[in-house]
């Protein structure tokens, strides 16, 4: 009977793999995470972006231009 109770004993003492399993819920709670950021602030980024861009763009068009005197 011990020698069916010893094994049973290591296999429940054994933590590696609930820490390998914790990692896990760790690492999908992340990705979630930065999914529904990327989802809420998306537009809102894209957004500011364009705006630069479009800016940038005018400011650059309007280099060579001799300002009046």
């Amino acid at each position: 009977m011990t020698a069916v109770c010893e094994p049973l004993r290591c296999f429940v003492a054994d933590e590696s793999g609930a820490t390998a399993i914790e990692y896990g819920l760790i690492a999908g709670l992340i990705a979630v995470g930065v999914l529904a950021a990327m989802t809420m602030f998306g537009a809102n980024v894209s957004t500011m972006f364009e705006g630069i861009s479009s800016r940038a763009g005018e400011e650059l068009d309007n280099i060579n231009e001799i300002p009046p005197a």
